[in-house]
């Protein structure tokens, strides 16, 4: 009998158990987020300066919910990157089905925003209440990577909180493993967004010439 699992539902122990995810702590696994990073441009800072603002005033009036979260921050830092410009595009809510091994489970659920280039996936984010931790979206947006359709490259994560942004590495291999970035945090001294933006103008550089 097969057993149907809402993804909201399951922890990393779950993932562990029934995917065999591990978790890489090589330094070297997860570059992307460390090298080759663009630089930004004074418009670019000026108006992430705006998008902390925004956030700090926000935070004032709770609670600050997941669509919240989206609209204030996360959907100004896609606009920023270009990822919202030929030859990039956008689902929300995606549906997803992944089936363990043995294809005795099949966990359900529903990508937040997937952004794609021709139909290959770019990154998976899922975006959570201000109140949350980055802990409570990991096992989640793990098993959505997993369904990335196209497993012969890596797939890209993002877990946003609005004050907290954490990007995430997953290779779909025997057995699947991962890496994540440092967590940024938005209300930090500097504005820790530009970190944040120019990782998702390098992920977009990848995906281009891919």
């Amino acid at each position: 009998m097969v057993e149907t699992v809402p993804a909201q539902n399951i922890d990393l122990r779950y993932s562990i158990a029934t995917f065999g995810i591990q978790l890489v702590e090589d330094d070297q696994f997860f570059r992307e987020w460390q090298d080759n990073l663009p630089a930004l441009t004074e418009i670019d800072k000026l108006l992430l300066d705006k998008v902390k603002a925004g956030y700090l005033n926000l935070i004032n009036y709770p609670p600050m919910l997941e669509d919240v979260v989206k609209m204030a921050v996360l959907y100004p830092m896609l606009f920023l990157a270009d990822f919202y410009l030929v030859p990039f595009f956008f689902k929300l809510e995606q549906s997803i089905d992944i089936a363990s091994e043995d294809e005795g489970t099949i966990v359900k659920g529903r990508i937040d925003t997937l952004v794609l280039k021709d139909r290959f996936w770019v990154m998976a984010i899922e975006s959570k209440k201000a109140a949350f931790s980055i802990e409570a979206g990991l096992a989640q947006i793990l098993t959505y990577m997993l369904g990335n359709p196209h497993p012969e490259q890596p797939s890209y994560g993002t877990i946003a909180t609005g004050g907290s942004f954490v990007f995430l590495k997953l290779v779909k291999g025997e057995p699947p493993q991962y890496a994540t970035s440092k967590v940024f945090i938005t209300r930090n001294p500097g504005n820790e967004l530009y970190d944040v933006l120019r990782i998702l103008q390098r992920l977009r550089q990848i995906a281009i010439n891919n």
